[in-house]
Order: C-alpha cells, then sequence, then structure tokens
C-alpha cells in the first residue's frame, strides 16, 4: 500500500472510532435497567436471544432536561456497563415527558433477576448513535410502530414500507401511536424480496390487537390465490389458513375492547397461538412457501399496534419476552440508579421535575403570598410588641399619680413627650387626645374668666373624641391583616386550581400518547399535588400568625377600651363640680 493510501485509511479509520472515543465518558447520567426473568417478571423457562425490548421513559424514571431534546445523546450498554447495545427512539417527547426506545438486548437468562442494560444521557456534544435496521435481527421481514408522521414505514433494514393505508393514527396506543381500522381500511405492502415466507424456516407474527367486537376480520394476508397465508378472527377467535391447511385456538377469544399481544409462531408443521405471552392453543399446519403483497387489518374493526413478521419460528420464551416488555406496566423492565453514577434517588427531584408550567406558575403565586403573609406576621408582630412595651410604660406611669397627669398644664403631663418609647403606645396617643380636649376646654373657661371645669357635656364630648381616636387605633392595629385572611382562604384554593390542571394535563398526555402505565401516572399526578402542597404550606403558618396576631390585637382594644373609661372618669372627678 502507498504512503498516502496508508494515510487516508488511518484517517478513515479515526473517523470511523472519533465518535465513540471522544465521546466516551462525558455522559453525565447513567441508570441501570434491571430485566426480570423469574415468575414475578418475564417468567422465561429458556434463555433467549437478540431481543428487542421495549424501554418505557417518563419524568418516573427519566430526567428529560437531562438529555438532548431529541434524545441524541442517549446509549444502552450490555450488563458489563461498556458493550454498545443497538437501539432506536420510537418517541421521545420531552414536552410530555413520555418515550418508548427499542434496545436489542442480546440474552436473556432463563428464571435469573441478574439480568440489566445500562443508559446514559446528558451529553450534549454526543452525536447520534440510534440504529433501527439494526436493532432486529436478519430474520425480521418487517416491523410498524405507526408513530412515524411520513407514512406507515418499516422500522427494520428491509424496507418493507406500506404503499398504501387507510387507517387512521390514534396517539393512544399501547406503545406510543396506533392504528384504527374501520372494517373497509386497510395497510397494503408491496411484494418485496424479503417480504416471503418459507415453510422450511416457517414464521412469527405479533401484533397488539384491541377489536371492536366479535366480528370476522383479517389480520394479516400474504400473498394472493390459494397460497395466500391469512391470520383472521372468526367470532373473536385467531384462526390461521392456507389452502386447506387451517388452525384455530381452543382457548377462549379475544376479548373486545382490550389490548391483547397476539403472536403466531409455525414451524415444522406446527402452529402455536400466544395471547399475551402464554401460549393459547394451536395445531397441525402444513405449511407452504407464500410470497407477494401483504395486507393489513382488512375487513377488521379495531386497533392495532407494534405489528412484527419474522421468516423464522420463535421461541415461547422470546414470545414471553417481547409482551412482557411491550405490555404498559412491564414487570420485566426495572429502572434504579445503581448504575454507578453516584446518585441516589430524588424524590423531591422527581416531583419538581414533573411540575408542569401551570403549576409552577400556581407556585409562583403562593410563593408571592406566602412572602408576604410572614412579611405582615413579622411586621406586625414587632408593631404589636413595641406597643404593648409603650402601653406597660404608660399604664405604670398613669396608676402611680393619674391626678397629675389629668392636670394638662403639670410637668409630669408634659414629661411623658421626653419618652421614646410612648411614641408607640396606643394608650398614650388616646390619653394624649383627652388630655388636648381638657385642655382646649380650660383655656376657653380662662380667657371667659370662668374657673376650668368640666360639665356633662364636655365629658362626653372628650369620651367622642377618645373613641374616635380608639377606632383609628383599631385601624391601626388591624391593618395588612386582611392579607393573612387571604392567604388563609385563598392559598389552598389556588393549590388545589393548580392541582386539578395539573391532572387534567397528565391524563391528557398519558391519552396523547397511549402510556397507562402506572410510573407514568404517579408522578404527574404527584406533581400536581404538590401545588396542593404549597396552597397549604401557604395557609397553615398564616393561619396560626393571624389567631396569635388576633389575640394580642384583641387584648390591646381591651385595653384601650378599659383606659377610655378610666380617663373619662378620672377626668370627671377631678374637673367636675
Amino acid at each position: 500500500m502507498k504512503p498516502n493510501s496508508r494515510l487516508r485509511a488511518a484517517l478513515a479509520a479515526l473517523l470511523f472510532f472519533l465518535p465513540m472515543s471522544v465521546f466516551a465518558g462525558d455522559w453525565s447520567h447513567k441508570q441501570k435497567i434491571g430485566l426480570d426473568n423469574t415468575a414475578e417478571g418475564a417468567d422465561l423457562a429458556e434463555n433467549a436471544a437478540q431481543v428487542p425490548l421495549a424501554i418505557r421513559l417518563h419524568s418516573g424514571n427519566f430526567t428529560f432536561a437531562d438529555a438532548k431534546p431529541d434524545g441524541s445523546d442517549i446509549r444502552f450498554l450490555a450488563a458489563d456497563g461498556k458493550t454498545p447495545l443497538k437501539f432506536h427512539l420510537e418517541q421521545f417527547d420531552p414536552a410530555n415527558e413520555l418515550g418508548v426506545v427499542w434496545v436489542q438486548v442480546p440474552k436473556l437468562t432463563a428464571k435469573a433477576k441478574s439480568d440489566a442494560i445500562f443508559m446514559e444521557y446528558g451529553n450534549p456534544d454526543a452525536p447520534p448513535s440510534a440504529d433501527s435496521k439494526g436493532t432486529y435481527d436478519p430474520a425480521q421481514i418487517f416491523v410498524f410502530h405507526f408513530s412515524d408522521k411520513s407514512g406507515v414505514n418499516d422500522a427494520t433494514g428491509n424496507g418493507n414500507n406500506a404503499r398504501e393505508s387507510s387507517a387512521k393514527p390514534v396517539f393512544a396506543g399501547p406503545i406510543g401511536t396506533s392504528v384504527e381500522f374501520d372494517g373497509g381500511g386497510r395497510v397494503l405492502l408491496p411484494a418485496s424480496p424479503s417480504l416471503s415466507i418459507s415453510a422450511a424456516s416457517g414464521f412469527t407474527f405479533s401484533a397488539w390487537l384491541k377489536p371492536a367486537g366479535a366480528d370476522a376480520a383479517k389480520i394479516f394476508t400474504l400473498g394472493s390465490g390459494p397460497s395466500a397465508l391469512t391470520i383472521e378472527l372468526i367470532s373473536g377467535t385467531p384462526v390461521v389458513t392456507q389452502r386447506a391447511a387451517q388452525a384455530k385456538t381452543t382457548a377462549t377469544p379475544l376479548k373486545a375492547g382490550v389490548w391483547q399481544h397476539l403472536a403466531v409462531t409455525v414451524s415444522g408443521g406446527k402452529l402455536t397461538f400466544y395471547v399475551d405471552g402464554k401460549e393459547a392453543g394451536g395445531g397441525v399446519f402444513a405449511l407452504t412457501d407464500v410470497a407477494g403483497d401483504a395486507v393489513l387489518g382488512a375487513a377488521y374493526k379495531g386497533e392495532m399496534d407494534e405489528v412484527g413478521l419474522a421468516g423464522v419460528a420463535r421461541s415461547a420464551d422470546f414470545i414471553k419476552a417481547l409482551a412482557s416488555s411491550q405490555a404498559p406496566e412491564s414487570p420485566m423492565v426495572n429502572f434504579d440508579d445503581g448504575g454507578g453514577s453516584g446518585e441516589s434517588v430524588s424524590y423531591f427531584a422527581i416531583l419538581l421535575g414533573a411540575v408542569t408550567l401551570d403549576g409552577w406558575v400556581v407556585i409562583g403565586i403562593l410563593m408571592v403570598m406566602a412572602v408576604i403573609s410572614f412579611a405582615v406576621m413579622i411586621g406586625k408582630t414587632k408593631y404589636l410588641g413595641r406597643a404593648e412595651k409603650g402601653n406597660d410604660l404608660f399604664l405604670e406611669r398613669f396608676k402611680k399619680d393619674p391626678d397629675a397627669l389629668l392636670h394638662p398644664d403639670t410637668s409630669d403631663a408634659h414629661g411623658l413627650e421626653q419618652e421614646a418609647v410612648l411614641a408607640h403606645s396606643s394608650l398614650y396617643r388616646l390619653y394624649r387626645i383627652g388630655l388636648h380636649e381638657v385642655s382646649h376646654r380650660f383655656e376657653s373657661q380662662r380667657q371667659r374668666g370662668e374657673a376650668p371645669n368640666l360639665s356633662a357635656a364636655a365629658l362626653n364630648s372628650i369620651r367622642a373624641a377618645i373613641d374616635a381616636g380608639m377606632v383609628k387605633e383599631n385601624h391601626r392595629l388591624n391593618s395588612q391583616i386582611v392579607l393573612l385572611t387571604i392567604a388563609i382562604s385563598g392559598g389552598p384554593f389556588l393549590g388545589l386550581l393548580g392541582t386539578v390542571v395539573g391532572v387534567m394535563i397528565t391524563f391528557a398526555a398519558i391519552a396523547a400518547a397511549g402510556d397507562v402505565n402506572v410510573n407514568a401516572i404517579a408522578p404527574g399526578i404527584a406533581a400536581a399535588l404538590v401545588a396542593t402542597v404549597a396552597g397549604l404550606a401557604v395557609a397553615i403558618p398564616a393561619l396560626f400568625g393571624y389567631n396569635w396576631l388576633a389575640s394580642k390585637i384583641k387584648n390591646i382594644s381591651a385595653d384601650m377600651l378599659v383606659f377610655a373609661d378610666e380617663f373619662v372618669t378620672k377626668s370627671a372627678e377631678l374637673h367636675s363640680r
């Protein structure tokens, strides 16, 4: 090889391996995904290999904000935490925090709970590495997720895309988007070299079905004429026919209006049906080679999702793994944080991460209310404390020598003005009002040459002035208290509003995405309840603070009433004739 050729080859190799080497170890998050193959999980009796498993992502097991918006930085690794696995994303919706990823697992160990894979994400510089074609082994003829907006396209590398489709997309399928047939629609796949079945190798057909009723319906047809292979429902019971061959289940028919996983395998002259991963009958079936156009859903009423055809007969445990991982609440796939990231589960972080925009708006309003409430409680507590201190000092001086303080021109009365503490006393302010009224009358009487005295009418006038002062003092004492009553009554209702709207959005997102997994619902509901908790967190302290401040204000108001009576009575004793 010439030097230039060797240089070009070296550069090509460098460019090929650069994405793996440059970005290795640059992912900030790593999660372990356990695979339970015991009786509590997929219940595998034998090992299975190269199984494409469905991994559902939602706010309960995945933080969408930590990944790239399109999920292109997601990687999957084998149990050793190093070997890359083939995968592709069917759905990645950060807005609704839902996603579906298909990962080819090299091996599933029978009756074991130790199998695991690892997911890495959180690398803004990572290039896309999803490989839809590599997710499936060469025996897989086609797979339809029905989530591609451009049409019904094959997820495998065979390119068996639909030439025409009159099925209606439904966003609430068991795994992302499904399609609905009205009895007259169909999905047509044109003939291709890969779209054929050999009698020697057999086949496996699988699909999620939700029949609308027990009407006769053709689920799948391959080829035409006498050799056409048909999988259909007769009175709800799955039946496979080809020429004179026919096999049907000995189990009960498929349930109408319920999603069920149906799989059909034929190998060595034997046909077997599986419903939800469990064997459901079958029989002898003489399969012959067949090829040609394929049709999905002809004369079928109901919904269909995740349809696949393989050119081999998959094992019973392979089908169990498929059905178990694809189930809405998969007992097989379990997320944990044992991936060596050093992070522990933070329920608080999960809740806050799942709060929707409307929830944050409500929580923001409640936070403002909380700040105002605490500011009112703190400010009012300080104000009442100063008022009580001033009142105590004034009452001490007043009780010590009331006669001297009830004469307007005494040095004792003028001396009180020098006490800075009394500036905060409500009683002292009432005393100033009453003393001013007394002084005003005495001055008028001196100008007329009369001896200072207080008549009954004058005492009533003085009492009226003090009462007016008490009204102003009560307004001052109760100012801003209304903000606490607003927090007490309005906080829980605002929180409830946020919760109700959050629950509505959660269920709408679940309906749109078709993921009824409890792990997908729970974080959204829990996050919606954060708004109610925030409302109560605002209302409860405000309630305690309001009652405590109200008792303080009531005591000061009572002291003012007592002092007003005492002032008028003692003034009458001293100055009336």
